[in-house]
């Protein structure tokens, strides 16, 4: 009886270490290190555009192949080095920045992002014209998933009109045109995302899944 007594100690002494390493080792999985939040940073400021440009900085999709096409060309557009391309040349940075899912093709012809120019026989980038306000975000969350990451984002705006008016004053705007706070032009970029932490409610937040294949970053939704 009494070795039956020691068996289901030990047992259960067993038991109760696995579910500590199991719990250790699911925690570990879930932490984010700084390179992983460095790299899914850049990633996003690859694929973020102008609202004057593409309608959203970041549109919702459900599928990249489902992604506004003028945002996809101008995202692949603001990548690129050369501003007179061969055809693969923009495909082949279409798949480097959105993975091999991509099935979108561009067209022949060209489109608003890249003029077919007949003389030289390349693509040619279309010119940006851009306002005075700066779309950014703010990375708010991350989650590890199995072959990636979920990220929640807050966007904002930095509105330079008023430095534009011999005024050394930035403009915290949310997506609604509404302003939410002001900071001197020198101030600090954590002085800024002070006030859009603060005031995190009146902001927009988007969540983007990433998957993560050979050390790259693809984005595939968006919501």
């Amino acid at each position: 009886m009494r070795k039956m007594i020691i068996i289901i100690i030990i047992l259960a002494i067993i038991f109760v270490g696995m579910l500590i390493n199991n719990n250790i080792a699911s925690d570990n999985q879930n932490n984010i290190t700084i390179n992983e939040v460095n790299q899914i940073e850049e990633y996003i400021k690859e694929i973020y555009m102008w609202k004057e440009v593409t309608n959203e900085a970041l549109p919702k999709f459900d599928n990249i192949n489902l992604a506004n096409e003028l945002w996809i060309w101008e995202v692949v557009k603001k990548n690129l080095e050369d501003f007179e391309l061969e055809y693969n040349q923009i495909q082949d940075e279409a798949i480097n920045i959105f993975g091999t899912e991509l099935e979108l093709k561009f067209p022949k012809e060209g489109n608003l992002s890249f003029e077919f120019n007949e003389r030289i026989n390349k693509y040619q980038a279309t010119q940006t014209n851009l306002d005075n306000q700066d779309d950014t975000f703010l990375l708010n969350n991350i989650s590890k998933k199995e072959n990636g990451y979920e990220v929640e984002i807050i966007e904002y705006i930095r509105d330079y009109s008023e430095v534009e008016q011999n005024e050394n004053i930035i403009l915290i705007k949310n997506l609604s045109n509404e302003e939410i706070g002001r900071v001197m032009q020198n101030s600090s970029e954590q002085e800024i995302q002070e006030i859009v932490k603060r005031n995190k409610e009146k902001f927009s937040i988007k969540k983007l899944e990433l998957e993560k294949k050979n050390n790259k970053i693809y984005v595939k939704k968006i919501t």
